[in-house]
């Protein structure tokens, strides 16, 4: 891995390297949020009707949950 000196600092303080880190780890933490999203979405698809009325759903909701993109909340 290549190392960035740390000879720049923006503003707020942060090297380079630390936006660099930083950008990263949100990048990582964005795309463990938007796996886990679609695995639920898949997961609730495969529910029972029975499943889904004791999570006060209808299958409906279920679709139209399961619908949605990955990215959106």
């Amino acid at each position: 891995m290549t190392r960035i000196p740390n000879v720049s600092r923006a503003g707020n303080g942060l090297t380079i390297a630390d936006a660099i880190a930083a950008l990263r780890s949100r990048l990582f933490e964005t795309i463990h949020e938007w796996r886990r999203r679609a695995r639920s979405r898949h997961d609730l698809m495969k529910l029972s009707d029975r499943d889904l009325w004791d999570l006060r759903l209808t299958r409906v909701d279920a679709q139209q949950e399961a619908s949605k993109p990955f990215w959106e909340e």
